[in-house]
């Protein structure tokens, strides 16, 4: 059987998650990048062939002259309605093409949210050719947020606090995305916290989620995340209400909320599997094979009505960030410990010797502390002491 996967550039979640995971299920995977050199660089083993995979035609042209798919699939944020095209006009199982872009498109999201009545947030749309200076005449509630409207990662997303710095902030973004479209929306108070599912289109797993703490305002950097096994039935309930709302269901899906005065209300949604290290994590956390059930779906293969997924550990995420821009001089090599009960594994993000911009998004992180446990208190003390050892040095 032949996977198609979709990829952009090359991350942990593919190298480390999905393609093992296809290897042990037997598949014969053949990569379509838009940046195939760095795909065999870092993933020399699968076929990897240049396409242009942000235009479906592109994949559907590649793929038809190539070998029959029995999937197509990806867990690329900017892919998500490409391979859902590409995957329905070969027959195959696939995510709503409708529902991948009601959630790429965040100004879409917010417009299916309202007209749905599903918690609507006030938003308007700054097209590419837009002046900030139209919105003098909208009810703008301060403070807002500012982001582009296609992105990720919480790349160029910032908070205003006021019409005068509002046009300053679209200004900065469009400085460095030319041509981007924007949405400016309310700013929604609480704690940040995630849901992470998996459907086949029957049945839909909850699989816990996380609770984010974040740098301070006017960015949005995540730098710590500590699993929540269940969310209270109240919050889970309005998440996926409004999940429904935008067609969401088949595959896996990292869903972002606040929850403020028992209100859940959406960030974001990506529709794909959690990323940043964090499914690699949830995995071994829930001891079930996570990538392969994933693949399966997109296969045709039911869930089982039981993952047997485990519940009695926790599990934190700390990223080391960045916090000037320059080059790293010093910093900790990959570690595997067991201490104290608590299983750490860290991984480098960023090599000694490169430069870098200060992005103030993920991009940022210079390395990921992941950790296991039979309880909070004794895994968060665990990953504080290893990075409260470890020195980073940047030179300007």
């Amino acid at each position: 059987m032949r996977l198609y996967l979709l990829a952009r550039n090359p991350t942990d979640s593919v190298k480390d998650g999905f393609l093992p995971a296809a290897r042990r299920l037997g598949l014969d995977v053949t990569v379509l990048t838009d940046q195939p050199d760095a795909h065999r660089r870092r993933a020399p083993e699968p076929e990897t062939l240049g396409c242009d995979v942000r235009d479906f035609r592109a994949v559907i042209s590649r793929v038809s002259a190539h070998h029959r798919p029995d999937a197509v699939f990806t867990n690329s944020d900017h892919l998500q309605t490409q391979a859902a095209l590409a995957a329905g006009y070969f027959g195959l199982p696939a995510k709503s093409w409708r529902a991948a872009h009601a959630t790429k498109d965040k100004a879409e999201m917010r417009r299916r949210l309202a007209a749905a009545g599903a918690d609507p947030v006030w938003a308007a749309e700054l097209p590419a050719d837009a002046d900030p200076a139209e919105l003098a005449g909208r009810d703008v509630p301060y403070p807002c947020v500012v982001k582009p409207r296609e992105g990720v990662a919480s790349e160029d997303v910032v908070l205003a606090a006021d019409a005068a710095e509002l046009p300053r902030r679209c200004a900065e973004i469009r400085a460095r995305r030319p041509g981007a479209a924007l949405v400016v929306e309310e700013f929604l108070p609480g704690e940040l916290h995630t849901l992470e599912t998996l459907g086949d289109g029957r049945v839909r797993h909850l699989l816990g989620g996380f609770h984010t703490e974040l740098s301070p305002p006017p960015h949005f950097v995540e730098e710590r995340m500590a699993y929540v096994p269940a969310h209270p039935g109240s919050v889970t309930a309005q998440v996926l209400a409004q999940l429904d709302a935008l067609g969401v269901g088949f595959g896996a899906c990292h869903t972002e909320f606040t929850v403020h005065a028992g209100r859940a209300r959406l960030v974001e949604v990506n529709y794909r599997a959690i990323g940043d290290q964090c499914d690699l994590l949830l995995a071994r956390l829930l001891g079930v094979p996570l990538f392969e059930h994933i693949l399966r779906t997109h296969l045709g293969e039911p869930l089982p009505a039981d993952l047997g997924a485990r519940t009695d550990r926790r599990a934190r995420l700390s990223y080391p960030c960045a916090r000037a821009a320059g080059t790293l001089t010093a910093a900790p090599g990959p570690a595997d410990l067991v201490v104290d009960g608590v299983e750490l594994t860290y991984r480098p993000l960023r090599a000694v010797g490169e430069r870098h911009e200060l992005h103030r998004t993920n991009r940022d992180f210079l390395g990921v502390a992941r950790a296991v446990g039979p309880d909070q208190r004794r895994v968060d003390r665990v990953v504080a002491e290893f990075l409260a050892a470890q020195r980073w040095e940047i030179a300007p």
